[in-house]
């Protein structure tokens, strides 16, 4: 796994662009801090912050393309099948002014930099924001879950994964740490 990711600077990954720091999606956020990776996005029409990613999908797809211009496919799998084939014989194809292959240098430079992943998989989640009613419950998705009788009329984060729900109070920068509730509103310390 890489140390930096720069993806475009898109509305659903970066919610408030800035080129010191950048607003990322809590969802993105939660990707990158279970890879141990940081997301770092390209400035808006400023496309020589990745002109190498840029530049390898043109020569890519003018290489595979060009190879198959005059093949017709009759499913997906089989121009799947026909595209890995023409990207290995890509990857072993000598560069004109270097004298090595794209996975040579995959081999050499890029794999011993590399991370290795985490043995658990990425659990995705959602996130949403919910005001805690003057009965110290908050609902989500027509459920209603208990909190502390003392975040009555706050407003919590609320991260939902497919076996947890997840409230937390004031976990911005900035505000006191945080208190996690896990369904049930028993208190879960961080």
């Amino acid at each position: 796994m890489p140390e930096i990711l720069v993806p475009d600077n898109l509305k659903t990954g970066v919610t408030h662009p800035c080129r010191y720091e950048p607003d990322v999606n809590p969802t993105y956020q939660d990707l990158a801090e279970h890879y141990a990776t940081a997301v770092i996005p390209a400035r808006v029409r400023r496309p020589r912050d990745k002109a190498k990613v840029e530049s390898a999908v043109f020569v890519a797809e003018s290489w595979i393309l060009a190879a198959l211009r005059n093949h017709t496919f009759f499913s997906v799998a089989e121009l799947n099948r026909t595209i890995a084939k023409e990207l290995i014989k890509l990857n072993n194809r000598k560069f004109q002014k270097l004298d090595t292959t794209r996975r040579e240098l995959l081999e050499s430079l890029d794999r011993p930099a590399l991370k290795t992943l985490p043995t658990k998989p990425y659990e995705y989640a959602t996130w949403k924001n919910a005001k805690v009613n003057i009965d110290y419950h908050i609902e989500i998705d027509r459920h209603f879950y208990s909190v502390p009788y003392q975040l009555a009329r706050e407003q919590v984060d609320v991260q939902m994964t497919a076996t947890t729900v997840e409230i937390l109070f004031k976990n911005k920068p900035g505000g006191q740490p945080p208190k996690k509730l896990s369904a049930g509103g028993l208190y879960r310390p961080s």
